[in-house]
């Protein structure tokens, strides 16, 4: 998340934007949740123009 939103937009960004691949949570609430980190990245990619390199 670093890489492709910046440090400090990452951590904004994964507390206040809701994924609906994730069922409506937002990165941080899913990982609260238990989901797994790479299954959280996915639904990241998919919403998200993440570069290939990071994917």
């Amino acid at each position: 998340m670093n890489a492709h939103f910046g440090e400090m937009y990452a951590e904004s960004w994964a507390r206040d934007y809701v994924l609906a691949p994730l069922g409506g949570r937002t990165v941080v609430q899913a990982l609260a949740d238990g989901e797994s980190a790479k299954t959280v990245w996915r639904a990241v990619c998919q919403v998200e123009d993440v570069s290939p390199k990071l994917r």
